[in-house]
Protein backbone atom coordinates (compact mmCIF):
# COMPACT_ATOMS: atom_id res chain seq x y z
CA UNK A 1 0.00 0.00 0.00
CA UNK A 2 1.60 3.23 -1.08
CA UNK A 3 1.80 6.11 2.00
CA UNK A 4 1.29 9.53 1.56
CA UNK A 5 5.05 11.35 0.87
CA UNK A 6 3.37 14.11 3.50
CA UNK A 7 5.18 13.57 7.16
CA UNK A 8 3.87 14.52 9.92
CA UNK A 9 0.42 14.06 9.87
CA UNK A 10 -1.58 14.63 12.79
CA UNK A 11 -5.11 13.63 13.02
CA UNK A 12 -7.82 14.78 15.24
CA UNK A 13 -11.20 12.71 16.06
CA UNK A 14 -14.70 14.34 17.30
CA UNK A 15 -16.53 11.18 18.68
CA UNK A 16 -20.43 11.35 18.52
CA UNK A 17 -22.56 8.68 19.25
CA UNK A 18 -23.65 8.12 15.67
CA UNK A 19 -20.68 9.80 13.58
CA UNK A 20 -16.98 10.12 13.72
CA UNK A 21 -15.62 13.69 12.72
CA UNK A 22 -12.15 13.57 11.51
CA UNK A 23 -9.72 16.03 10.36
CA UNK A 24 -6.03 15.64 8.51
CA UNK A 25 -3.23 17.87 9.71
CA UNK A 26 -1.68 19.63 7.69
CA UNK A 27 -3.87 18.13 4.38
CA UNK A 28 -6.80 20.02 5.79
CA UNK A 29 -8.70 16.90 4.80
CA UNK A 30 -11.93 16.25 6.49
CA UNK A 31 -13.76 12.92 6.62
CA UNK A 32 -17.07 12.19 8.62
CA UNK A 33 -18.22 8.77 8.96
CA UNK A 34 -20.18 6.87 11.04
CA UNK A 35 -19.58 5.22 14.17
CA UNK A 36 -20.03 1.82 13.70
CA UNK A 37 -18.19 -1.41 12.00
CA UNK A 38 -18.87 0.48 7.94
CA UNK A 39 -17.75 4.07 8.85
CA UNK A 40 -14.80 2.98 11.24
CA UNK A 41 -13.56 0.61 8.33
CA UNK A 42 -13.78 3.84 5.78
CA UNK A 43 -11.83 5.76 7.94
CA UNK A 44 -9.36 3.37 8.28
CA UNK A 45 -9.22 2.67 4.95
CA UNK A 46 -7.82 6.57 4.07
CA UNK A 47 -6.05 6.68 7.13
CA UNK A 48 -3.81 3.71 6.73
CA UNK A 49 -2.21 5.49 3.54
CA UNK A 50 -0.96 8.46 5.45
CA UNK A 51 2.08 8.51 7.50
CA UNK A 52 0.50 9.29 10.90
CA UNK A 53 2.54 11.06 13.52
CA UNK A 54 -0.60 10.31 16.13
CA UNK A 55 -4.06 9.87 16.02
CA UNK A 56 -5.82 12.04 18.83
CA UNK A 57 -9.48 10.71 20.48
CA UNK A 58 -11.00 12.95 22.65
CA UNK A 59 -12.11 10.08 25.85
CA UNK A 60 -15.62 11.39 26.46
CA UNK A 61 -17.43 8.16 26.75
CA UNK A 62 -17.75 4.93 25.60
CA UNK A 63 -18.33 5.75 21.85
CA UNK A 64 -14.59 5.97 20.94
CA UNK A 65 -14.42 2.57 22.05
CA UNK A 66 -14.59 0.98 18.66
CA UNK A 67 -12.55 2.95 16.82
CA UNK A 68 -9.82 3.06 19.40
CA UNK A 69 -10.01 -0.93 19.41
CA UNK A 70 -10.27 -0.69 15.68
CA UNK A 71 -6.87 1.51 15.72
CA UNK A 72 -5.00 -0.57 18.13
CA UNK A 73 -5.87 -3.67 15.55
CA UNK A 74 -4.45 -1.73 12.48
CA UNK A 75 -1.38 -0.96 14.41
CA UNK A 76 -1.85 3.06 13.86
CA UNK A 77 -0.20 4.83 16.91
CA UNK A 78 -3.05 6.60 18.57
CA UNK A 79 -3.68 8.69 21.92
CA UNK A 80 -6.32 8.97 24.46
CA UNK A 81 -6.85 12.35 25.94
CA UNK A 82 -8.43 14.28 28.71
CA UNK A 83 -11.35 16.59 26.77
CA UNK A 84 -10.27 19.34 29.43
CA UNK A 85 -6.96 19.44 28.43
CA UNK A 86 -8.15 20.08 24.52
CA UNK A 87 -10.54 22.81 26.02
CA UNK A 88 -7.48 24.59 27.70
CA UNK A 89 -5.70 23.94 24.46
CA UNK A 90 -9.07 25.88 22.85
CA UNK A 91 -8.60 28.34 25.31
CA UNK A 92 -4.64 29.54 25.23
CA UNK A 93 -5.25 29.69 21.59
CA UNK A 94 -8.46 31.89 21.28
CA UNK A 95 -10.60 29.43 19.89
CA UNK A 96 -14.26 29.69 20.87
CA UNK A 97 -16.36 28.54 16.96
CA UNK A 98 -17.66 24.88 18.27
CA UNK A 99 -19.08 22.62 15.39
CA UNK A 100 -18.01 19.15 15.04
CA UNK A 101 -15.94 19.96 12.13
CA UNK A 102 -13.85 22.42 13.84
CA UNK A 103 -13.65 20.50 16.87
CA UNK A 104 -11.79 17.24 14.80
CA UNK A 105 -9.50 20.52 13.48
CA UNK A 106 -8.74 21.63 16.87
CA UNK A 107 -7.86 18.08 17.85
CA UNK A 108 -5.93 17.92 15.41
CA UNK A 109 -3.86 20.86 15.90
CA UNK A 110 -3.90 20.28 19.54
CA UNK A 111 -1.95 16.59 18.78
CA UNK A 112 0.94 18.32 17.00
CA UNK A 113 1.47 21.52 18.93
CA UNK A 114 1.05 19.29 22.97
CA UNK A 115 2.22 16.00 20.98
CA UNK A 116 0.45 13.91 23.53
CA UNK A 117 2.25 10.18 24.04
CA UNK A 118 1.21 7.22 22.64
CA UNK A 119 -1.33 5.18 24.32
CA UNK A 120 -0.94 1.57 25.14
CA UNK A 121 -4.07 1.02 25.83
CA UNK A 122 -5.72 -2.10 24.93
CA UNK A 123 -9.44 -2.44 24.25
CA UNK A 124 -9.75 -6.00 24.62
CA UNK A 125 -8.19 -6.14 27.85
CA UNK A 126 -10.89 -3.39 29.10
CA UNK A 127 -13.75 -5.75 28.04
CA UNK A 128 -12.13 -9.21 29.26
CA UNK A 129 -11.75 -7.03 32.65
CA UNK A 130 -15.50 -6.42 33.23
CA UNK A 131 -16.35 -9.88 32.36
CA UNK A 132 -13.59 -11.33 35.10
CA UNK A 133 -15.30 -8.36 37.63
CA UNK A 134 -18.68 -9.71 36.25
CA UNK A 135 -18.13 -13.38 36.80
CA UNK A 136 -16.31 -13.18 40.39
CA UNK A 137 -18.87 -11.15 41.89
CA UNK A 138 -21.37 -14.17 40.49
CA UNK A 139 -18.88 -16.43 42.41
CA UNK A 140 -19.13 -14.32 45.32
CA UNK A 141 -22.81 -14.60 45.23
CA UNK A 142 -22.35 -18.29 45.21
CA UNK A 143 -19.85 -18.33 47.68
CA UNK A 144 -22.79 -16.52 50.36
CA UNK A 145 -25.32 -19.06 49.48
CA UNK A 146 -23.08 -22.43 49.77
CA UNK A 147 -21.86 -20.31 53.35
CA UNK A 148 -25.76 -19.93 54.44
CA UNK A 149 -26.36 -23.37 53.66
CA UNK A 150 -24.09 -24.92 55.62
CA UNK A 151 -25.48 -23.12 58.42
CA UNK A 152 -28.79 -25.00 58.20
CA UNK A 153 -28.03 -28.44 56.28
CA UNK A 154 -27.46 -31.45 57.65
CA UNK A 155 -23.83 -32.59 58.26
CA UNK A 156 -24.51 -35.60 56.30
CA UNK A 157 -24.43 -33.10 53.34
CA UNK A 158 -21.81 -30.49 54.95
CA UNK A 159 -18.85 -32.17 53.42
CA UNK A 160 -20.15 -31.10 49.78
CA UNK A 161 -21.04 -27.84 50.45
CA UNK A 162 -17.47 -27.54 52.08
CA UNK A 163 -15.82 -28.94 48.89
CA UNK A 164 -17.82 -26.12 46.52
CA UNK A 165 -16.70 -23.74 49.06
CA UNK A 166 -13.11 -24.63 48.24
CA UNK A 167 -13.70 -24.18 44.54
CA UNK A 168 -15.08 -21.15 44.76
CA UNK A 169 -11.96 -19.50 46.68
CA UNK A 170 -9.48 -20.63 44.78
CA UNK A 171 -11.59 -19.32 41.39
CA UNK A 172 -12.13 -16.25 43.52
CA UNK A 173 -8.40 -16.13 43.92
CA UNK A 174 -7.43 -16.83 40.47
CA UNK A 175 -9.67 -13.96 39.20
CA UNK A 176 -8.19 -11.77 41.60
CA UNK A 177 -4.64 -12.67 39.98
CA UNK A 178 -5.99 -11.86 36.31
CA UNK A 179 -7.31 -8.78 37.30
CA UNK A 180 -3.90 -7.97 38.53
CA UNK A 181 -2.12 -9.14 35.55
CA UNK A 182 -4.59 -6.92 32.99
CA UNK A 183 -3.52 -3.67 35.00
CA UNK A 184 0.17 -4.32 35.03
CA UNK A 185 -0.08 -4.95 31.49
CA UNK A 186 -0.75 -1.53 30.89
CA UNK A 187 0.94 1.60 32.05
CA UNK A 188 -2.37 3.55 31.88
CA UNK A 189 -4.17 1.53 34.09
CA UNK A 190 -2.07 0.88 36.35
CA UNK A 191 -1.64 4.84 36.90
CA UNK A 192 -5.15 4.98 37.14
CA UNK A 193 -5.43 2.02 39.59
CA UNK A 194 -2.87 3.33 41.75
CA UNK A 195 -4.69 6.57 42.38
CA UNK A 196 -7.79 5.20 42.74
CA UNK A 197 -6.65 2.99 45.29
CA UNK A 198 -5.20 5.36 47.08
CA UNK A 199 -8.36 6.19 48.67
CA UNK A 200 -8.87 3.95 52.09
CA UNK A 201 -11.72 1.18 51.03
CA UNK A 202 -10.79 1.14 46.86
CA UNK A 203 -9.06 -2.25 46.74
CA UNK A 204 -7.62 -3.81 43.44
CA UNK A 205 -10.71 -5.30 42.10
CA UNK A 206 -13.00 -1.99 43.02
CA UNK A 207 -9.91 0.07 40.90
CA UNK A 208 -10.14 -3.02 38.06
CA UNK A 209 -14.24 -1.66 38.16
CA UNK A 210 -13.97 1.29 38.12
CA UNK A 211 -11.22 0.80 34.55
CA UNK A 212 -13.53 -1.41 32.95
CA UNK A 213 -16.90 0.08 33.55
CA UNK A 214 -16.31 3.61 33.97
CA UNK A 215 -13.01 4.58 31.86
CA UNK A 216 -14.51 7.81 31.59
CA UNK A 217 -13.34 8.84 35.09
CA UNK A 218 -11.34 12.28 35.46
CA UNK A 219 -12.51 13.64 32.35
CA UNK A 220 -16.40 14.70 33.65
CA UNK A 221 -17.22 17.15 35.98
CA UNK A 222 -18.63 16.11 39.14
CA UNK A 223 -22.79 16.27 38.03
CA UNK A 224 -21.90 14.36 35.33
CA UNK A 225 -19.92 11.36 36.83
CA UNK A 226 -22.68 11.18 39.84
CA UNK A 227 -25.25 10.95 37.03
CA UNK A 228 -23.45 8.12 35.04
CA UNK A 229 -23.08 6.02 37.89
CA UNK A 230 -26.54 6.64 38.93
CA UNK A 231 -26.25 8.42 42.31
CA UNK A 232 -27.29 11.58 40.82
CA UNK A 233 -30.29 13.05 43.08
CA UNK A 234 -32.84 13.70 40.23
CA UNK A 235 -35.95 16.20 41.05
CA UNK A 236 -39.46 13.76 40.66
CA UNK A 237 -42.38 16.51 39.87
CA UNK A 238 -45.41 16.33 37.35
CA UNK A 239 -47.41 19.40 37.13
CA UNK A 240 -48.69 21.11 40.48
CA UNK A 241 -47.04 17.33 41.84
CA UNK A 242 -43.29 17.60 43.59
CA UNK A 243 -41.87 14.50 45.13
CA UNK A 244 -39.07 14.02 46.22
CA UNK A 245 -35.37 13.59 44.77
CA UNK A 246 -34.70 10.08 43.67
CA UNK A 247 -31.36 8.48 42.33
CA UNK A 248 -32.06 6.45 39.16
CA UNK A 249 -30.39 4.81 35.79
CA UNK A 250 -26.67 4.68 35.27
CA UNK A 251 -24.27 1.94 35.30
CA UNK A 252 -25.46 -0.35 38.25
CA UNK A 253 -22.21 -2.59 37.61
CA UNK A 254 -20.19 0.29 38.60
CA UNK A 255 -22.51 1.32 41.71
CA UNK A 256 -22.58 -1.81 42.94
CA UNK A 257 -18.85 -2.12 43.30
CA UNK A 258 -19.11 1.38 44.48
CA UNK A 259 -21.51 0.86 47.43
CA UNK A 260 -19.23 -2.59 48.51
CA UNK A 261 -16.33 -0.34 48.54
CA UNK A 262 -18.30 2.18 50.59
CA UNK A 263 -19.16 -0.23 53.36
CA UNK A 264 -15.29 -1.11 53.51
CA UNK A 265 -14.65 2.90 53.65
CA UNK A 266 -17.26 3.77 56.33
CA UNK A 267 -14.90 1.06 58.38
CA UNK A 268 -11.11 2.58 57.45
CA UNK A 269 -12.21 5.69 55.81
CA UNK A 270 -12.46 8.81 58.78
CA UNK A 271 -13.90 11.12 56.08
CA UNK A 272 -16.71 9.00 54.76
CA UNK A 273 -17.42 7.54 58.34
CA UNK A 274 -18.35 11.09 59.89
CA UNK A 275 -19.99 11.88 56.79
CA UNK A 276 -22.51 8.84 56.75
CA UNK A 277 -22.28 9.43 61.21
CA UNK A 278 -23.39 13.10 60.71
CA UNK A 279 -26.53 12.20 57.88
CA UNK A 280 -27.72 9.71 60.01
CA UNK A 281 -27.58 12.32 62.66
CA UNK A 282 -29.64 14.66 60.99
CA UNK A 283 -32.40 11.50 60.50
CA UNK A 284 -31.53 10.45 56.81
CA UNK A 285 -32.25 7.14 55.76
CA UNK A 286 -29.66 4.50 56.98
CA UNK A 287 -29.54 4.20 52.62
CA UNK A 288 -30.30 7.75 51.58
CA UNK A 289 -27.17 8.20 53.83
CA UNK A 290 -24.87 5.91 52.09
CA UNK A 291 -25.60 6.77 48.43
CA UNK A 292 -24.88 10.10 49.19
CA UNK A 293 -21.26 8.88 50.59
CA UNK A 294 -21.52 7.25 47.27
CA UNK A 295 -21.55 10.21 45.38
CA UNK A 296 -18.99 11.49 47.28
CA UNK A 297 -16.79 9.10 46.81
CA UNK A 298 -17.06 9.17 43.14
CA UNK A 299 -16.92 12.79 42.69
CA UNK A 300 -13.71 12.80 44.58
CA UNK A 301 -12.37 9.91 42.43
CA UNK A 302 -13.03 11.40 39.13
CA UNK A 303 -11.03 14.64 40.47
CA UNK A 304 -8.44 12.53 41.83
CA UNK A 305 -7.89 11.20 38.37
CA UNK A 306 -8.46 14.25 36.34
CA UNK A 307 -6.06 16.16 38.41
CA UNK A 308 -3.63 13.29 38.83
CA UNK A 309 -3.33 13.47 42.73
CA UNK A 310 -3.04 11.09 45.09
CA UNK A 311 -5.78 10.73 48.27
CA UNK A 312 -5.28 13.45 51.04
CA UNK A 313 -7.96 13.30 53.51
CA UNK A 314 -7.85 17.06 54.79
CA UNK A 315 -8.48 17.84 50.76
CA UNK A 316 -11.05 15.80 50.53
Amino acid sequence: MKKSVVQNINVGEDVGKDFLDIHIRPLGEYLKVSNDKKGIGEALKRLRKLTIVRIVIEATGRYEMAFVSACAKAELPFSVVNPIHVKRFAGAIGRKAKTDKLDAALIAHFSEVIQPALSTLKPENIQKMADTVARRNQHLEMQTREKNRLQIMPKTVQSSIKAILTVLKKQIQKMDDELADLIESCPEYQAKSELVQSMPGIGKVSAAALISYLPELGMMNSKQVAALVGVAPMNKESGRYKGKQVTQGGRHQVRTVLFMAMMSAMQCNAKFKATYERLVAAGKPKKVAIIACVRKMVVILNSMVRDGVMWEEKAA
